[in-house]
C-alpha cells in the first residue's frame, strides 16, 4: 500500500483540492482501490465526500492518534493507495502523517505567502527524511510569476512539470462533492490532473526503485517496505 501525505503550512494552498482530485484520477487509472483520509479539523474533504455520489475513493475521517492504526485496517482491506489531507499549520497533528507517508506533495500558489510559507513544511520534510513534491497551483495562465515560483521553489525540492491552474471547474465541481473529470472529462482542468498524477505515480515507482537497489537484496528491501508501511511478498 502506497502513502501520499499532502500538506502545507499555508491555509489556501489547494490542499483539499489536489488530494480529492489525485485520489478519484488514481482510481479512475487503475491504481485503486484507494482511500482517502482526512486530517483536517475543518472538515471539508469530509464535505466534499459526503456530497459525492460515486462510491469511490473509500473515505474516513482519522486522527493522529488513530492514523497508523487506520492505515492497517485500510491495507487489510487491500487498499492499495492512500492520499492523507492534513491541516494548514505545522502542528503535531501533521507529524504522524509525514511519517507515514513515503511522499508529500506540497500544494504551493504563485505568490510571496505562499513562497515564504515552505519553509517549515520543507524543514519538517527534511527532519523526518521524506521526499517532497511541489506543485504549483491556482496559477494565473502565462503569468511570469508562475514559472518565478517554479524557480523558486526549485531551491529546495522537486516540482511537478505539471502546473495546475486558477479554473472555475475546480470549485465548481468540488461543491457538490465531484471532480473536473467528472464535471469536464475533456476540459483542460482534467487534462492537467491527469498529466500530475501520472508524474506522481511515476515519482513514487521511482523512489521504491531508489529505495530497494540503495537497500542492496531482498531482506533489506522487505524491511524498508515494511517502514514505509508496504507488503512485500517473496
Amino acid at each position: 500500500m502506497r502513502v501520499i501525505a499532502v500538506a502545507s503550512q499555508k491555509g489556501g494552498s489547494g490542499k483539499t483540492t489536489i488530494a480529492g482530485h489525485l485520489a478519484v484520477q488514481a482510481e479512475r487509472d487503475g491504481a485503486g482501490p484507494v482511500a482517502l483520509l482526512d486530517l483536517d479539523p475543518q472538515g471539508t474533504l469530509a464535505d466534499w465526500a459526503a456530497a459525492r455520489t460515486a462510491t469511490a475513493p473509500i473515505f474516513a475521517v482519522t486522527g493522529p492518534a488513530r492514523l497508523a492504526a487506520d492505515l492497517e485496517g485500510l491495507r487489510e482491506q487491500g487498499v492499495r493507495l492512500v492520499l492523507i489531507d492534513t491541516p494548514p499549520a505545522l502542528t503535531v497533528t501533521i507529524q504522524p502523517a509525514i511519517q507515514a507517508a513515503e511522499l508529500i506533495v506540497v500544494p504551493t500558489r504563485p505568490s510571496p505567502h505562499d513562497l515564504h510559507a515552505v519553509g517549515g513544511t520543507v524543514e519538517l520534510c527534511e527532519r523526518s527524511g521524506k521526499p517532497l513534491l511541489f506543485v504549483v497551483n491556482a496559477a494565473t495562465p502565462k503569468a511570469r510569476i508562475t514559472s518565478d515560483t517554479a524557480v523558486a521553489l526549485s531551491q529546495h525540492g522537486t516540482v511537478a512539470p505539471v502546473t495546475v491552474h486558477q479554473r472555475t471547474d475546480y470549485a465548481v465541481s468540488m461543491a457538490d462533492g465531484r471532480t473536473v473529470m467528472e464535471l469536464d472529462p475533456d476540459g483542460r482542468a482534467a487534462a492537467e490532473i491527469a498529466a500530475l498524477w501520472h508524474y506522481v505515480s511515476d515519482r513514487l515507482e521511482k523512489n521504491f526503485r531508489r529505495t530497494v537497489f540503495a537497500s542492496g537484496g531482498q531482506g533489506a528491501v522487505r524491511a524498508t517496505a515494511h517502514a514505509f508501511g508496504r507488503r512485500v511478498l517473496s
